[in-house]
């Protein structure tokens, strides 16, 4: 993976910061909260939800157990018709293959598709290392670009802006971009869209390189399917002359068959529709039908790594739904930014540990960035059990030590010795009792002061139990 965002601290420190912004924590809530209700009703509809749940379960386990005999069959199938296939180990790769192959064209721009692999390398800073500029043509997408900001959110990037926020961003970004933002725009959804797509057309009209990622991919075809909700995605699957497509080689399924499973669990757990308003599929190159040129990169950037982790590789199963996030007290209230990277939210914190490891501290942190409420494993379409790889990597974590683990271990010893001799805790019971009207309300020191920080400790009551015991039960 390419690398936390800049700047950005650990899960603690951040959320810390985003709880205190009443204006992010409003726009969260009632996006979230509105989402959520309207998959409720989405998947009520369906009467075998469970055994959707379960089929897409066992599809994804199956490809990933022969995800080596899956991806050559998909590589033979697009070199077939016609595509050529790239494999990139890990950012640096993929990065400088899509870069050689945009200046192989001679453009200078290109429209992107919503792409979570594309911003899980960073592709649009080192497209502009290299003298590229990448247009996102998603309306979310675009609103974080013109911003300047970074995506918080799965499915919704700009999840964390009112319609206000997005007025003044068009009304003051657009004309550094392209088309400028119409006089007396309002912050109308309907005048914003119109603006996006003002400002959007003549992008469409000129790119000759469009860049995609893909929902999912047909091994035994070589199709590549996205769905979308805007029609952006198809103008950059279908006008340029050439398309390149970034794609995490885990996003395979074996056959059309089982691609039926996530076309009906997917738009029902993301968008809380039936079916997506788009579902854009294509298959190679075709004479004078799209692009004349198609190159598929396959990404692997830590997914092989995952994969060998018997318990964590479930989160490969992962369909970026963003059904998680909805439901999600913690994501709800410290929002998307404060995990650091471009998954957020409870798979964020499992999928991303793995694919960068847990070596740097926010990456270390994003397995405590949870209750274990499991509300996230209720609404996974494909089952995964996040509670589960969270206390796994929790576990890695503290097995790497660092300060705080090593004082959690001092003191289970100090406990584990006082438990085993119940004379030393029958007088460290008493001497806290006589003591108690001296005890603190707040507990001292760096990091236990926050678990105080809004509540007292417990008082210390007149005597132990055990004397109350003695005097009264005896």
């Amino acid at each position: 993976m390419s690398g936390t965002f800049i700047g950005m601290p650990a899960f603690p420190k951040a959320a810390h910061e985003a709880v205190r912004n009443d204006t992010l924590r409003a726009n969260l809530r009632h996006a979230t909260h509105t989402i959520r209700d309207k998959r409720a009703v989405a998947v009520s509809e369906l009467a075998d939800w469970a055994e959707l749940r379960e089929a897409g379960r066992r599809i994804k386990d199956l490809t990933l157990s022969s995800l080596d005999h899956y991806l050559v069959q998909l590589e033979e199938a697009v070199t077939a018709a016609g595509g050529t296939v790239h494999w990139a180990a890990d950012a640096a790769e993929a990065n400088r293959i899509v870069a050689d192959l945009v200046k192989a064209t001679g453009e200078s721009e290109v429209v992107k598709v919503k792409s979570m692999a594309t911003q899980e390398i960073g592709l649009n800073e080192a497209l502009e290392a290299e003298g590229i500029r990448a247009y996102e043509t998603d309306l979310a997408e675009l609103i974080v670009q013109l911003g300047e900001d970074r995506p918080s959110h799965i499915l919704v990037p700009a999840i964390h802006r009112n319609r206000g926020e997005i007025r003044d961003i068009f009304t003051s970004e657009m004309g550094k971009w392209g088309r400028e933002a119409p006089d007396g725009l309002t912050d109308s959804p309907a005048e914003l869209a119109e603006a996006a797509r003002l400002h959007l057309r003549e992008k469409f009209l000129r790119a000759k390189v469009g860049i995609s990622g893909a929902n999912f991919m047909v091994a035994e075809t070589g199709t590549l399917v996205v769905v979308e909700s805007e029609g952006n995605g198809r103008m950059c699957l279908t006008l340029p002359e050439t398309l390149i497509s970034v794609v995490g080689i885990e996003k395979v399924v074996p056959t059309w068959r089982d691609l039926e499973v996530f076309l009906q669990t997917l738009p029902r757990s993301s968008t809380a529709e039936r079916m997506n308003p788009y579902t854009s599929m294509w298959t190679g190159t075709t004479d004078g039908d799209g692009p004349t040129a198609f190159h598929l990169v396959l990404l692997d950037n830590g997914r092989t790594a995952t994969l060998a982790d018997e318990v964590g590789r479930q989160a490969l199963r992962c369909i970026r739904c963003s059904a998680c996030l909805n439901v999600c007290p913690v994501y709800e209230r410290a929002g998307g930014h404060a995990y650091g990277s471009v998954y957020p939210g409870p798979i964020g914190a499992i999928l991303t540990p793995q694919l960068r490891g847990t070596a740097s501290e926010v990456d270390a942190s994003l397995p405590y960035a949870s209750s274990l409420c499991g509300a996230c494993y209720d609404v996974c379409p494909v089952a995964i059990d996040i509670p589960e790889v969270l206390v796994h990597l929790r576990e890695k974590v503290a097995d790497q030590g660092g300060k705080g683990h090593r004082l959690e271990k001092v003191a289970v010893k100090a406990a584990t010795w006082v438990l085993d001799h119940p004379g030393a805790l029958a007088a460290g019971e008493r001497t806290a009792s006589k003591t108690r009207a001296l005890h603190p309300k707040k507990l001292p020191g760096p990091g236990a002061d926050q678990w105080t920080e809004s509540r007292d400790l417990p008082e210390m009551p007149a005597e132990p139990f055990r004397d109350w015991w003695k005097k009264n039960r005896t």
